[in-house]
């Protein structure tokens, strides 16, 4: 997928965390659904014009300029809301008033349950290269029950299966 939403190598952009590219990604991806859906509209009326012998008109010219000023609009608003939740997301992913976000210290309640799950999997990943450990620690954690929600229970499966 090529990112043209917003220019990466700004330097407001070079280093954006994983959760931020994947805002970035989402957001490129509604971009490419709004063009695609431009193209297509864009298409169609060719076709009916075709098929009503004005393929040459100037009303297709017209036309086309008012579907790309739409798409153009809605893309504007998915990037300046990308420009705002990468804004968000950097204030937001530095750390509270106790300080950085780290599981298990501080961790950070404002990511969704799948990035949690991510957060904690690589925590667990990282703490030991002992698979039962691993699992016996896991299944210890108080905190990973309420943290991660129903994704508790796949975390606990795939560490299981790395015994």
């Amino acid at each position: 997928m090529t990112i043209d939403i917003i220019d990466l190598t700004d330097p407001k952009y070079t280093d954006l965390s994983p959760v931020q590219l994947s805002m970035v990604r989402t957001a490129q991806a509604k971009k490419n659904k709004l063009l695609a859906a431009a193209k297509e509209e864009k298409d169609e009326m060719f076709q009916i014009l075709i098929s009503n012998h004005f393929a040459r008109s100037t009303s297709y010219d017209m036309y086309c300029k008012q579907v790309d000023s739409k798409a153009e609009t809605e893309i504007e608003v998915v990037r300046e809301d990308l420009v705002l939740q990468l804004a968000y997301e950097s204030l937001g992913s530095e750390g509270d008033e106790n300080g950085p976000y780290r599981y298990p210290q501080n961790p950070n309640y404002n990511l969704s349950y799948s990035e949690r799950f991510l957060v904690v999997r690589n925590y667990y990943m990282e703490a030991t290269d002992d698979p039962a450990a691993r699992l016996q620690a896991y299944s210890m954690d108080t905190l990973a029950r309420s943290y991660l929600g129903e994704f508790y229970q796949t975390l606990y499966d795939l560490l299981a299966s790395y015994c």
